[in-house]
């Protein structure tokens, strides 16, 4: 075969170039540490480490939404804290407003400091995150949560204008965090009483007077939740659909303290009100003994006993005619404990009678804000929990970050060993390129002739 001069010339040059080009190549793996310089390199790693190097960026974004996530409960946390701490001064100055020996003056001056705990309330209600957004108005961001309202009687109520929803950030695949608290879970649909009903002292003579004895009654149990519940469902023939309450009333029965039993329901309006009526017999009353709430049906009618598994206890001595109420708990907001603590340490205590009525109220009051304070303490816990379960989302992606990184690492990064050693075997063979071609450029027939 025929080899023309300009053919050595043109392969020698292709040659060359090729191995140069091999050599910058290599140069610059080393310079970037980067195996994959373009997805001609390795098509197959290409598209494997575009696949990781996407999860890895969805996963960094799980990863600052559950930053942000803590960030807003850390706070959340903070205010609740905040709440805690007031609510435990209030209760402390109850305590404190029941000893016997102060003045109407010094109620007074527990009143006026209380009021402005209900200030203080409400300005941590009304409190805001670092994006200006209300934390305690559950969708409604940008709304003010809570405002005083003009209420039917002399104390000033505060409404609720937010709603009950729960912003959420996605903070995994298939997982969602709520990052605030709806201010009417935490601050208004509170449960009074022991959370299951309410006692109060009703009055004597129809509730025109006071108590006159010096009965107090206790915050009661619930011994059997399902009969307590089976007994507001239906399991008791209420007298009237509403205003659902059983009344204790005192009597003097032969010389003996006694008490009965009574179902003081209502029908639904418009009808009339009903008076209340007997549901048990009379039985002997021994102070400091539990009253089971279990009921009988009174002749002429066929004996019906119905147990709503609970029991209280009243303390001292009522005198006859003195009621005791018993009803289902309703919902009251912090601030309405609060304020109504205000009112009754403004009342002045002019007898006996009107410190016993006052014992007996500031009492009732006291279980409300312990109600008050074991809510809160639900919704921290419940902060707490959503706080370690973002710990822990945290910790598994910043190790799942690892594991993307090195696997990235093992598709792009050049393998400075065998680059290294590709290199030089690379810049041997261009040298022996160019040598090769000086002396096949310099075989001619004319040196011979």
């Amino acid at each position: 075969m025929r080899i023309s001069t300009n053919q050595i010339y043109a392969g020698a040059a292709r040659s060359i170039e090729r191995n140069q080009s091999q050599l910058v190549r290599l140069q610059n793996q080393l310079s970037t540490n980067r195996r994959l310089l373009s997805p001609a390199d390795d098509p197959i790693a290409a598209a494997r480490a575009l696949t990781v190097r996407q999860s890895q960026e969805v996963a960094a974004q799980y990863g600052e939404n559950q930053q942000e996530a803590s960030a807003r409960l850390g706070l959340l946390d903070v205010q609740l804290t905040a709440v805690g701490d007031l609510l435990q001064g209030v209760r402390s100055r109850v305590v404190q407003a029941g000893n016997t020996i102060l003045a109407d003056s010094d109620r007074q001056a527990i009143a006026a400091e209380l009021e402005t705990r209900v200030d203080e309330l409400l300005g941590i209600a009304n409190s805001r995150n670092a994006d200006g957004e209300y934390l305690f108005s559950g969708h409604q961001g940008a709304t003010v949560p809570f405002a005083r309202s003009a209420a039917s009687s002399t104390t000033a109520a505060v409404t609720y204008y937010g709603d009950d929803g729960l912003r959420s950030l996605q903070v995994g695949p298939s997982q969602q965090m709520p990052t605030n608290v709806a201010g009417s879970e935490l601050f208004m649909n509170i449960r009074d009483g022991n959370g299951s009903f309410s006692t109060a002292a009703l009055g004597n003579g129809g509730g025109s007077l006071p108590n006159q004895g010096s009965g107090q009654i206790d915050p009661g149990s619930v011994l059997d939740p399902q009969k307590w519940r089976d007994a507001l469902a239906g399991g008791f023939p209420w007298q009237g659909a509403s205003n659902r309450q059983l009344q204790i009333q005192f009597s003097q029965v032969g010389g003996t303290l006694s008490y009965q039993l009574f179902d003081a329901s209502t029908p639904a309006p418009p009808a009339a009100s009903l008076p209340p009526t007997a549901v048990s017999a009379v039985l002997p009353f021994t102070p400091g003994q539990a009253i089971p709430l279990v009921t009988t049906t009174q002749p002429p009618a066929a004996p019906v006993s119905t147990d709503f598994g609970a029991q209280v206890v009243v303390k001292g001595t009522p005198a006859a005619g003195d009621t005791f109420a018993v009803e289902p708990s309703a919902n009251k907001s912090m601030f309405q404990t609060v304020q109504e603590l205000v009112d009754l340490l403004r009342t002045p205590l002019a007898s006996s009678t009107g410190r016993s009525d006052f014992t007996g109220k500031l009492q009732q009051h006291l279980v409300n804000v312990d109600q008050a304070l074991a809510n809160v303490s639900r919704v921290q816990s419940t902060i707490g929990t959503r706080l370690q379960q973002l710990d822990s989302l945290l910790n598994a992606t910043a190790a799942i970050d690892i594991q993307y990184q090195a696997t990235l690492s093992a598709l792009e990064d050049v393998d400075y060993a065998q680059a290294i050693s590709d290199f030089m075997r690379q810049q041997a063979t261009l040298e022996a390129a160019k040598k090769s071609f000086v002396a096949v450029s310099d075989l001619n027939l004319f040196k011979y002739l």
